[in-house]
């Protein structure tokens, strides 16, 4: 666990204080599951798996990690609740780091393309629009030059709140009437933004699961008509899930990997809810990379996600 550290002191705090309600709930229900046992043993084991499940982890995820953690104990001969934590803690950073290989370390490091495409998706309510808000203003703090496209002509208030969002974030905005064709609002966002020498373009994308087939030929639309202009765009296809619904998140993740190639993870809300269990299993099952956690209303709140972090800050 070398890694752990990684984070300047005002992150680690706001990443503490995002996950402080899982943590609470996960310790206890880690206490209840070995109170009274001296050694780890199948009953620990199965109480385990409970905690795990009802963490909103999922049965799959729960499963595999439960597996590793047997293993571990025969092969350790670990007898303590003590060592068990601290095996559970491994297995689980060990787990997210699989998935998150590709992660960039903050947001000064985005790839070498120019400018980096960003096209996020996710239904409404889950923060969507606060979050690509949050993102264009780590960006330009981090020094880059940002546009963002209000591609969401579905929703009559999504591009008056993109554009609130814009001049809190300081960054310019591309923008159409209600009604109007988003791959191109798309269009005129990313040449206005190769025109002006931008770093990074954010699209923001219609958020609904009206259907599946309707979803996909909308989100196929607006790639191809992006790719007239910067043939390998989008860079990135940013899904934005809301870790408060737990097991509902999953089906937001399963609908949206159908319809489109997602290629990373944002997760917001988690500092109201103790199902920030939830990342574990999604990363998981999906095998998609987390990129970002929204753990409060601030706007550096918005963090880049790091596995070692995170999990130290659940077991700490």
């Amino acid at each position: 666990m070398a890694f752990f550290g990684l984070f300047s002191k005002e992150k680690k705090e706001s990443l503490d204080k995002g996950v402080e309600k899982t943590k609470e709930s996960l310790f206890q229900k880690l206490a209840r599951a070995v109170a009274g046992k001296s050694k780890v043993d199948d009953e620990v084991l199965d109480n385990l798996e409970d905690v795990l499940i009802s963490s909103d982890v999922g049965v799959e995820t729960t499963l595999k990690i439960i597996k590793r953690i047997k293993t571990r104990v025969a092969r350790d001969k670990v007898m303590n609740a003590a060592e068990l934590n601290a095996i559970l803690k491994e297995e689980i950073a060990a787990l997210l780091e699989k998935n998150n290989t590709e992660n960039v370390g903050d947001f000064a490091s985005i790839p070498t393309a120019k400018p980096y495409v960003i096209m996020v998706v996710g239904v409404n309510g889950v923060g969507k629009t606060t979050t690509i808000g949050k993102l264009a203003y780590q960006f330009r703090k981090a020094g880059k030059k940002v546009y963002l496209g209000a591609a969401d002509t579905f929703r009559a208030a999504a591009v008056d709140q993109l554009v609130i969002w814009s001049e809190r974030a300081g960054v310019e905005i591309v923008k159409q009437q209600m009604g109007a064709d988003p791959a191109s609002v798309a269009y005129d966002a990313i040449s206005s933004a190769k025109a002006n020498d931008a770093d990074v373009v954010i699209i923001d994308t219609a958020g609904r699961l009206h259907n599946k087939v309707n979803l996909m030929n909308e989100l196929s639309k607006i790639k191809k008509v992006m790719q007239k202009v910067i043939p390998d765009a989008p860079h990135e296809v940013l899904l934005v899930l809301d870790g408060s619904t737990g097991q509902n998140a999953f089906e937001q993740a399963r609908q949206f990997t159908l319809a489109t190639e997602v290629t990373a993870l944002a997760l917001t809300k988690l500092d109201g809810t103790a199902k920030g269990g939830v990342i574990l299993g999604i990363s998981d099952q999906f095998k998609i990379p987390v990129r970002y956690i929204g753990v409060g209303e601030k706007m550096e709140d918005l963090l880049v996600f790091n596995e070692y972090e995170f999990v130290d800050s659940l077991f700490r």
